[in-house]
């Protein structure tokens, strides 16, 4: 007679374990194997924008990114552990030196699993963080939004805007600051120069000051060379400045206006598009402005936790900054794929006047 099937053991108030207890045990072994997965200081990668559609948009960032990916640095490689292993056979004479093996082996094992591209928790709805290995992302990232420029060829559906993230600090004045001043060097320290704009952007996140932030970068901007001068029209950089939460993602980037704020639906666009829009319309395309989805997808519903905040575009002078252009133009945008407001709700007036640069 078979013997009877034993049953696994029972908590002690009869209750068995909760499906989410599960998952956030295999989610915590898969943290400890593959490194870190939220985004936190100290990463390099890229900051995707989506349409509602986190997990299509994540699908499409791995598409495009691993073809234009392998275009630049060609196909991925990997490892063979047991290669790797091999090796170190003839080593295990004590304690010590079986200790180290086992070690070395974890370590290999660990960095077999870091791809060259992996999807992190950004700390914001719609918003996609991909952690890049060995890659230099402003350059992908433009390499990319040059590619689409020129062919107009559409190739995601859900992915709005890709900014590349140079690096990242906390998000706290003092460690922002600190951060920059060595991080601007190759862009704007002398004899290095150039036309700039700072753009600013917080997403969850309640203890920066925008005015401040901005104000303190343009300063370190010009303390590395008073020949760099602020233009909002086409500035030749573009410093941009990302806040989720208590991280600043930073980057500068070249080509801003003419990507279409780094928008890969707008970019696509052609001449004949744009001139089907109305005068208006056509004015917030030609000025940069974020890209939108279709009004009519019932999908485009804001995130509440982002409607305060806006993008910025106005470097305050600071130091010896000098600035063709005397008004900053601070515009309304939401990176979640809703609908453009209205340009007629903020008055211009009232716009240059709380944000005169002296």
């Amino acid at each position: 007679m078979a013997a009877p099937v034993q049953q696994p053991p029972q908590p002690a108030d009869g209750k068995r374990k909760g499906k989410a207890q599960y998952m956030q045990a295999k989610r915590a072994r898969r943290c400890e194997a593959a490194g870190p997965r939220q985004l936190e200081p100290g990463l390099q990668g890229i900051l995707i924008t989506c349409n509602m559609n986190e997990r299509k948009c994540v699908e499409e960032a791995y598409s495009l990114l691993n073809e234009y990916g392998d275009d630049m640095y060609g196909p991925e490689k990997f490892t063979d552990k047991n290669q790797q292993s091999s090796g170190n056979e003839g080593e295990d004479d004590d304690v010590e030196a079986a200790l180290k093996k086992e070690v070395d082996d974890i370590r290999a094992s660990t960095e077999m699993r870091l791809r060259r591209f992996q999807s992190m928790e950004s700390g914001a709805n719609n918003v996609v963080f991909i952690r890049t290995l060995g890659i230099e992302p402003e350059k992908l990232v433009h390499h990319i939004l040059q590619d689409m420029y020129k062919t107009k060829k559409k190739k995601t559906r859900v992915i709005l805007r890709m900014l590349p993230v140079s690096g990242t600090c906390k998000a706290f004045l003092e460690d922002m600051k600190k951060y920059a001043e060595t991080f601007l060097e190759p862009w704007f320290k002398a004899p290095n120069k150039g036309t700039f704009q700072i753009v600013y952007k917080s997403r969850n996140n309640s203890h920066m000051n925008r005015e401040e932030v901005i104000k303190e970068l343009a300063g370190i901007v010009g303390s590395l060379n008073s020949e760099n001068k602020v233009d909002l029209t086409n500035p030749q950089y573009t410093v941009v400045v990302e806040i989720i939460k208590a991280v600043c993602c930073l980057s500068v980037v070249k080509d801003y206006m003419l990507f279409r704020k780094y928008n890969l639906q707008e970019v696509v666009k052609s001449a004949k598009d744009l001139s089907q829009l109305n005068p208006k319309q056509a004015a917030h395309v030609g000025n940069g402005k974020e890209a939108k989805q279709e009004s009519g997808d019932k999908s485009n519903q804001s995130d509440p936790t982002e409607g305060k905040h806006n993008q910025q575009e106005a470097p305050e002078n600071s130091g010896g900054v000098e600035q063709t252009k005397p008004m900053s133009e601070t515009e309304a945008v939401n990176d979640g794929g809703t609908k453009p407001e209205l340009v007629s709700q903020v008055p211009e007036e009232s716009k240059s006047s709380e944000n005169d640069l002296t």
